[in-house]
């Protein structure tokens, strides 16, 4: 460490700690900037609030989303590799690792004398002093100081209290000309509600209006392509299996029978239709991991992802609101089991084969077996150096300043379900309806390192690998897994050069940053 426990004048006991770099949140973005900082030279430390490292990485993302594997360099290869050696098979034989494998391998990279972890360590507070983060509060009043900061975090809290600007949400189409901005008309498709739902508790024609049942946001839909802040939704991805030392599902005590009459409606309109749906399709259980086990995923229109908005809550929220939304995630996927598991409504055939998943017993073991990290697929996204478009992608842009390269779809989960009066004769009709969701390819195109940095006049000693500055659409994109990998192998290094030399995030040399960043495995450009 740069500096170490120390006493200041009195009454200030000054930092508990110092580092070249401090790292907030450890995230699989955040684990890697620490583990590239501290192999680089430099001192880090860690700070999270949980007990775990790897975010979505090792908390239930099991299946990853690699869009074109031709881009997949650094630390995001580096994982890859380490993963098929861990199981003894070819890079890319498995969809992804089982969640504690993925913490291991993470953990190892951790395991370095350059690097401190500190678990329990909740960010609430940073100084701020000409234009430079100088030292971060924890929530047990605990300080820590460093030389350059990087905000690895799925919510962006650091360069909020920094007071680097950022937006959330859907933008209005006109603010960027993009195409797929703002909100979405409702259209027929996999994720889409089907038609003629009623979404009214006590009239299923619809043609009453009253109380809307639960799952369903009772607000009026904002016009097409305006901005109205909504992000994608929420959910809990579980591991799952039908190994026989499986963990039953279990009912929880909470669970609320008249808060699934949605899922019944859905399912006496496809028995109207004739239509009785694969029970595999309805959480994505596919044995796509090693050992048998399956990543349970958000498919369809009523699934492990939460509609009611409040998602649309968690970015700016406190710490007891965001407690309480989390919760509120994790029971619905505790309870969604168990619906599709035991309610009489649900198809037979499903019920049977859902029966023999569980919750795998090496898995999650101090929580229950169920994920430790709620998939907050979007919070907070910088407004920094550039702002990475639709149009970026699409194109896609030239910089002269690549750290990584990108690939996977434009890709927006559901925003929303809500209702709205459909004019059939006659009179008007309630219906379910959910928006938002779309995926778009696109090919792959480069990342700026000005994405990743803050404007000079806002901070200059932050970089920030997944809050990344991008608009809503852009951001679908970017917001992978293994592409956070690479984004904090950058933000590491340039940390780590920034601190260093003393200058600011965004004088970092940015050639030389390249060339160690090639020289580590990075791909700048396909060839």
């Amino acid at each position: 460490m740069r500096g170490g426990p120390g006493a200041g004048a009195a009454g200030d006991p000054g930092p508990v700690a110092e580092a070249d770099v401090v790292v907030v949140g450890a995230t699989s973005a955040g684990v890697c900037a620490a583990a590239a900082a501290a192999e680089a030279g430099a001192s880090v430390l860690l700070l999270e609030p949980g007990d775990h490292v790897g975010g979505m990485t090792s908390g239930g993302l099991g299946y990853t989303d690699v869009g074109d594997v031709r881009v997949l360099g650094g630390m995001a290869a580096r994982f890859r590799a380490e993963v098929a050696a861990h199981y003894g098979v070819p890079v890319g034989a498995y969809a992804g690792p089982e969640p504690h494998v993925a913490e291991a391998v993470l953990r190892r990279w951790l395991d370095h004398p350059g690097v401190r972890v500190e678990h329990g360590a909740a960010v609430r507070s940073a100084d701020v002093a000409d234009r430079a983060i100088r030292t971060v509060r924890t929530a047990d009043g605990r300080t820590w100081a460093g030389g350059a900061f990087v905000d690895a975090t799925y919510e962006g809290d650091l360069l909020a209290l920094a007071g680097v600007p950022s937006r959330v949400g859907r933008e209005d189409r006109s603010l960027h000309g993009e195409a797929f901005a703002g909100r979405r008309e409702p259209v027929p498709g996999r994720h889409a509600f089907p038609g003629w739902v009623s979404p009214f508790v006590d009239d299923p024609s619809g043609e009453t209006p009253g109380p809307v049942l639960p799952q369903v946001r009772d607000v009026p839909l904002a016009p097409v392509g305006s901005g109205d802040g909504g992000v994608m939704s929420y959910g809990y991805r579980l591991c799952l299996t039908t190994a026989a030392d499986r963990v039953p599902v279990e009912r929880r005590p909470g669970y609320d029978d008249a808060h699934w009459e949605l899922g019944r409606r859905l399912f006496r309109h496809w028995a109207r239709a004739g239509h009785v749906p694969a029970a595999g399709s309805l959480l994505g259980l596919e044995p796509n991991l090693p050992g048998g086990k399956a990543d349970g995923n958000s498919l369809g229109p009523f699934s492990l992802s939460v509609l009611d908005g409040t998602a649309w809550e968690y970015p700016t929220a406190g710490p007891d609101r965001r407690e309480e939304i989390r919760r509120h995630h994790l029971h619905h996927a505790q309870d969604l089991l168990w619906f599709l598991t035991h309610d009489p409504e649900v198809p037979a055939p499903v019920r049977r084969e859902l029966a023999r998943w569980g919750l795998p017993a090496d898995e999650f073991t101090d929580t229950g077996h169920l994920p430790h990290q709620l998939y907050v697929r979007e919070a907070r996204r910088m407004v920094g150096e550039v702002v990475l478009t639709e149009h970026d992608l699409r194109g896609p842009a030239r910089w002269h300043d690549v750290v990584a390269m990108g690939s996977y779809h434009l890709d927006v989960r559901e925003v929303q379900r809500t209702w709205r009066w459909v004019h059939e004769h006659p009179r008007p009709v309630g219906m379910v309806v959910t928006e938002g969701y779309y995926s778009v390819p696109v090919p792959p195109y480069p990342i700026p390192y000005r994405a990743l940095v803050p404007r000079w006049a806002d901070c200059t000693n932050l970089v920030v690998p997944v809050c990344v500055s991008a608009s809503h659409v852009a951001f679908s994109s970017i917001r992978m897994e293994p592409q956070y990998q690479m984004l904090g192998h950058v933000a590491g290094l340039a940390a780590a050069r920034a601190a260093a030399s003393g200058r600011a995030v965004q004088a970092v040399d940015v050639a030389a940053l390249q060339d160690e960043l090639r020289a580590a495995g990075q791909v700048l450009a396909l060839l």
